[in-house]
């Protein structure tokens, strides 16, 4: 796929006497330093992995340019050749006024090694943005740099901006929607500096210790859980030089930034810069890959979506999300549902049925074959009858009839898969046999300095693959059944957990449920030193807290609102990933827990959501707007139901919907009595519940019986309905 136009999104302007003394640079890593997409960077580079049908380095690349950056150090190391023969190919390197080169290094295991040997180039002469070639974002750079720049004015030590967005953690798994585990970050909200920084997967012990001296330092600290690293850095040549005099710096969070931060002879400042309506995420597993391609598909990431990054053939963008190019072979009978990209060249055969999917080019696909939340890559084969969900697939791979992938599979070039063969959940498949010692799961770009290196093979080998596989092979192997090529890797021990976690399918129910019972249901207020953690995770003295007191109500109004609108994230997820009913109302349950309120509360929460997904969606009429609001209810009446369990919580819903069409969904007001007769007709509020609304109206001044008078006939049909019931059991 090409490289983005030249003049497709407008640069940003810096000031130009700043960039006519330092043009702005950037210094890219192509290289992850990571195993977490084997089996498929034994073959590729994860940079040209194919990201909604568009390399990943390609959306870093545009996004680099739009930003203003001038010039660009793309470093390479693993499989080097193929990136730079990519990058020598496409247009970006004869982009006027955008300087793209290269750094090849074939020793380097880290992302500190990277920066030695760059430092040692001598390229970098000025503030830098330090990003790796798997990162999207279409945020603008002018204030950050700005920021970062009148800092170093005022202070030579502010050496790094980090940039960072708001991402609250799923309160069951504790990971964020990337499938990235918890962060928790200590922020001074008045200078944006950073001074503290801990994942939870280094965090084992389930308490967080601040030192003393940085509490006293700093007469408020924001201890945060909610926010996403984007792995988007502005830094200053300083920083080059620091891994050069410290050799042990490896990773650049776990070593780099927590040096500094617990440095206190050197004295260097980190900062942050948050950024809130833009997009900035990286690719860091499996999970985050099928995240950040939804995001793309249903246009988060604008401009740099796929009808406008696409330069060898034109995308048209149809309802409902789906992309088709213009090459498309696509029988009568064939459904393709929302949220699905058709790439250009593909046959797609009679009665099969594709959603939420993407398909790259030059795909044969057969007749009533069933794919749901797959990435199929280029030149795939799948026969007729075959079953896919929630898998990836790799260029050239061959389905065979009836084959099935059940959820979280990974094929990998060119396996074959047998006729009626079922792939487990969760397997990686690939031509190469599994190495017999397998790395750190985790990126080595951000392991310990102490991690063990592979003895067969390393992704950093280079030449033809299989020779460092002898006993390779690549006829057929009974492991993917009559006529299937290819070997199913086994699950390393203690890799378990990192299948569902990290995998492109949906957590299943039970694991869930599993997690829910294993949850603590009794939160500890955090203590350390005479010092209280508040509800907004602002660090206070005990010495201040009847202070606080009085402000209860006012903290359980905010958590009120902070709930509102998690639950809202939650249900707005489940409706665009496709994600099972069972499955949002864990996660509405769990958000119950952890906010420490009722079921009526989840309840309200819901609704709200609903009606305002119904008014936000695309309408021009109220008859449209009321099938907006009746398809949303239909579909997830299961989840509000769930959380309705007697007439007085039934009262509060239809009390919202008052409130929602008096401010925030006046579109409703008209329609009230309709909606209200057709959550009675699915079930979700009863006879009774509406009676006793109306009962307790009749009391209320004139001005709070708006909605009583528009429902009159509808009470009146239910009383009437009522007394007709009453009669028949009168006469038995």
């Amino acid at each position: 796929m090409g490289a983005q136009k030249k003049g497709a999104t407008a640069r940003v302007s810096e000031d130009p006497e700043e960039l006519a003394r330092h043009p702005l640079q950037a210094i890219l890593l192509a290289d992850s330093f990571a195993t977490k997409f084997r089996p498929i960077t034994l073959e590729r580079p994860k940079v040209l992995l194919p990201l909604v049908n568009i390399p990943m380095i390609d959306y870093t690349l545009a996004w680099l340019e739009s930003a203003g950056v001038d010039e660009v150090f793309v470093f390479c190391c693993a499989h080097s050749k193929q990136v730079i023969d990519y990058l020598e190919s496409s247009e970006w390197w004869s982009q006027p006024n955008f300087s793209v080169s290269t750094i090849e290094s074939h020793n380097s295991i880290s992302a500190g090694d990277a920066l030695r040997l760059i430092y040692e180039r001598h390229v970098i002469h000025g503030d830098f943005v330090l990003i790796s070639g798997d990162t999207v974002s279409n945020m603008s750079l002018t204030r950050a740099l700005q920021e970062h720049k009148e800092r170093r004015k005022k202070d030579a030590n502010a050496i790094m901006t980090m940039v960072i967005k708001q991402s609250k953690p799923s309160p069951i798994t504790q990971q964020s929607r990337l499938g990235i585990d918890e962060l928790f970050m200590a922020i001074n909200p008045v200078t944006k500096q950073l001074l503290s920084y801990e994942d939870k997967a280094e965090n084992s012990k389930g308490f967080l210790s601040l030192d003393k001296t940085l509490i006293a330092d700093n007469p408020s600290i924001v201890l945060h859980n909610d926010k996403q690293d984007c792995y988007i850095d502005i830094c200053s040549e300083e920083v080059l030089s620091l891994f050069t005099d410290n050799f042990d710096y490896q990773h650049l969070r776990r070593h780099f930034v927590k040096g500094l931060l617990v440095d206190d002879i050197m004295g260097y400042k980190i900062f942050t810069h948050e950024i809130h309506s833009s997009y900035a995420a990286r690719i860091d597993n499996f999970r985050s890959y099928d995240t950040i391609s939804k995001d793309i598909i249903q246009r988060w990431t604008y401009p740099f979506v796929p009808d406008i990054l696409c330069g060898n053939s034109a995308l048209k963008v149809e309802r409902q999300g789906a992309y088709r190019a213009a090459e498309v072979t696509l029988s009568c009978s064939a459904q393709i549902g929302p949220f699905t990209v058709i790439g250009q060249g593909t046959t797609i055969g009679n009665g099969t049925k594709i959603s939420h999917s993407v398909i790259g080019e030059g795909c044969t696909i057969g007749s009533n074959v069933t794919i749901e939340g797959s990435y199929i890559w280029n030149n795939v084969t799948i026969e007729n009858g075959c079953q896919l969900r929630h898998a990836i697939v790799c260029d050239g791979v061959i389905m065979k009839s009836g084959a099935v992938l059940e959820p979280g599979v990974v094929l990998a070039f060119k396996v074959v898969v047998g006729q009626q063969f079922v792939v487990p959940a969760y397997s990686m498949v690939s031509l190469l046999q599994q190495p017999t010692q397998q790395d750190s799961d985790e990126e080595l770009e951000y392991a310990d300095s102490s991690s063990g290196t592979v003895e067969l093979p390393s992704d950093k080998l280079h030449g033809d693959i299989a020779s460092h596989f002898p006993g390779t092979r690549y006829g057929p192997t009974p492991e993917l059944g009559t006529g299937g090529v290819g070997y199913i890797w086994s699950i390393f021990e203690g890799g378990n957990d990192e299948e569902w976690r990290h995998s492109v399918a949906p957590i299943p129910t039970d694991k869930l449920a599993k997690l829910m019972l294993d949850k603590d249901d009794d939160e500890e207020l955090l203590t350390q030193d005479g010092n209280v953690l508040s509800a907004s995770g602002e660090l206070k003295s005990n010495s201040d807290s009847n202070v606080y007191e009085d402000d209860d109500n006012e903290d359980s109004k905010d958590d009120y609102v902070s709930f509102e609108k998690e639950v809202e994230d939650t249900f707005l997820r489940a409706v665009h990933e496709n994600v099972r009913v069972d499955n949002a109302i864990l996660e509405v349950n769990a958000l119950r827990l952890s906010y420490n309120m009722e079921s009526v509360d989840c309840a309200g929460a819901i609704f709200y959501s609903m009606m305002k997904l119904a008014v936000e969606s695309p309408h021009s009429s109220a008859s449209e707007l009321h099938k907006n609001a009746t398809d949303i209810i239909t579909t997830w009446q299961k989840l509000l139901k769930y959380f309705l369990h007697d007439i007085d919580e039934e009262i509060e819903v239809i009390l919202k919907f008052e409130e929602m069409c008096l401010e925030s969904a006046k579109e409703f007001s008209p329609m009230f009595a309709q909606i209200l007769h057709l959550l009675y007709d699915k079930e979700i509020l009863q006879e009774d519940a509406i009676l006793r609304w109306a009962d307790e109206k009749e009391g209320a001044d004139e001005s709070d019986k708006v909605f009583l008078k528009r429902s009159e006939k509808l009470i009146q049909w239910l009383r009437e309905a009522e007394e007709e019931d009453d009669d028949e059991d009168n006469h038995y």
